[in-house]
């Protein structure tokens, strides 16, 4: 018999990677969504929000309103796309110090 220490990582080292796999791969439905128009126009409209809050000045929003409550592919590509173009756009800014100059080397 297998020493009790011995079995638990083996056990982690096969079913971890299989787990895994599951988060990895989306299903035919989501892929579906994601190519959608809808999702697209909410992906594009996130992103473009990030722009518009990067500006303290403005406080417009990109996001149509009925679309973003109404249409769970207008909605999730809205969310997905001002996520990822927010992280970009706070990545750029914390490289400047005010006034544009570069950041000091850490």
């Amino acid at each position: 018999m297998m020493n009790r220490s011995l079995t638990t990582p083996l056990l982690l080292l096969v079913l971890l990677p299989l787990l895994g796999g599951c988060a990895l791969f989306e299903s035919k439905g989501t892929r579906a969504m994601r190519a959608s128009p809808d999702y697209r126009a909410g992906y594009g409209d996130g992103c473009a929000s990030t722009n518009a809050s990067a500006n303290p000045r403005a406080d417009t929003q990109l996001r149509d309103r009925d679309a973003y409550a109404g249409n769970p592919a207008y909605r999730r590509g809205w969310n997905e796309g001002y996520g990822a173009c927010r992280g970009r756009a706070q990545t750029q800014s914390n490289t400047l110090i005010g006034g544009g100059l570069p950041a000091p080397p850490r």
